[in-house]
């Protein structure tokens, strides 16, 4: 049996990273019950656990495209796939180092798979319907997540257990990777359009030279950057409105995918959207009222996510773009992306130790930092098109 419709293809992918965010975020949720079991109540091992995921994060980006090109797409996918079950030994875990190794493993798996959507969208899917899929494999981490921080103790009530839960959902992970091995990744089915077909040899030496690249992960590396610094430092600063961004970034996720459908250009929906981000971060950051907060992270959310359908759609649509340059493409925006946040997450934290646990530095720090999206719209290309009308079309307008 092969699987070649292409919805089932993206049925899989969307499914898999949905999976593997229930069981990262669970994972994450439960670490206080797995440090516990292991006797460990060192703030350092919880904090060296955080610090392996982000290496995971940086390293797995940067190194998808080199994995892709030695094992090919459809057994560089397997392979994420795999990394991703490897969570199975989190609540298993009988000391310390294979804990911390199941969830390098697991990270390492993830950041493979993010960067792999993109070629495989570019392979299975037509450039008209690449927005709608790019738009829901944005919104499955969130899928995931949302699940795990709404319905998580119900999930465990069910299976009674929270070590059977997180098992649960890498068993479910492994099954689905196996799923993925049917599908028929023949000639055949690469390629909708002339441009795609074009064989390029783009290599990482090539991706550094690129400047639209540096330019794309500069734009995203700020918003990135605060939104990691949400969960992790906002919730000790007293703000705790984190859930309201994930529940609305869900809706401003189907609502870009929409307007992403109907209206072609690129650049004004992330240029705007940016600097809404800005507003309600400010709001979030500095506002004394628990309302406004509330009503800003709400905002947030829904323009944090937004414009992700154009913003990833931007490479999709560059001229001759090839699945082996799309994929060094996101490697590299992800890693850079991924490389600037730890390195601005580190600068948060340290001017809250200088400040003695003020942060109002920080936070004018990271509300400046968010800018790069508004800012960097100014340097990507506009990639979409508007339909130039007819004659006939305009005889009829008037």
């Amino acid at each position: 049996m092969k699987i070649s419709n292409k919805y089932l293809v993206e049925a899989i992918v969307f499914i898999s990273y949905v999976l593997f965010a229930m069981a990262w975020v669970g994972g994450t949720a439960s670490m206080g019950q797995i440090m516990s079991a292991m006797h460990i109540d060192s703030l350092a091992s919880a904090s060296f656990i955080s610090g392996a995921v982000t290496l995971a994060k940086i390293v797995g980006t940067f190194a998808a495209a080199w994995v892709a090109l030695k094992f090919g797409l459809k057994y560089a996918f397997f392979i994420a796939s795999l990394f991703i079950a490897i969570g199975l030994l989190t609540p298993f875990a009988p000391n310390y180092e294979l804990l911390l190794l199941s969830r390098f493993l697991m990270g390492l798996g993830g950041a493979f798979m993010i960067v792999y959507f993109n070629p495989i969208v570019m392979q299975w899917f037509p450039v008209n319907e690449r927005p709608v899929i790019n738009g829901l494999n944005a919104v499955a981490f969130n899928i995931g997540t949302g699940v795990v921080l709404w319905k998580m103790t119900a999930i465990n009530q069910f299976t009674g257990d929270w070590k059977i839960s997180l098992i649960s959902f890498s068993i479910a992970s492994l099954l689905l990777s196996f799923v993925w091995l049917l599908v028929n990744f023949e000639p055949e089915t690469q390629g909708h359009d002339q441009e795609s077909q074009t064989v390029e040899n783009y290599s990482y030496i090539d991706g550094l030279k690129d400047k639209f690249i540096w330019a794309y992960g500069l734009t995203y590396s700020g918003l990135l950057a605060f939104y990691i610094c949400l969960f992790t430092f906002y919730p000790k600063a007293g703000i705790s409105q984190s859930k309201w961004v994930i529940g609305f970034g869900i809706v401003g996720t189907l609502a870009g995918i929409i307007y992403s459908k109907k209206m072609p250009l690129r650049l004004p929906v992330i240029r705007w959207s940016g600097a809404m981000m800005v507003l309600t971060i400010i709001g979030v950051s500095f506002s004394s009222s628990v309302w406004l907060q509330t009503l800003s992270a709400i905002v947030l959310g829904f323009f944090i996510f937004f414009p992700i359908t154009a913003l990833v759609s931007i490479p999709h649509e560059l001229p001759k773009m090839t699945g082996q340059r799309i994929t060094v493409v996101f490697s590299f925006f992800y890693s850079i992306s991924y490389l600037l946040s730890t390195v601005i997450l580190w600068l948060f934290g340290k001017l809250v130790d200088m400040n003695q646990g003020d942060y109002t530095a920080s936070f004018i720090l990271i509300s400046l930092i968010s800018s790069t999206f508004f800012i960097g719209s100014f340097f990507l290309p506009e990639t979409g098109k508007v339909k130039e009308l007819t004659i006939k079309d305009k005889l009829c307008a008037e």
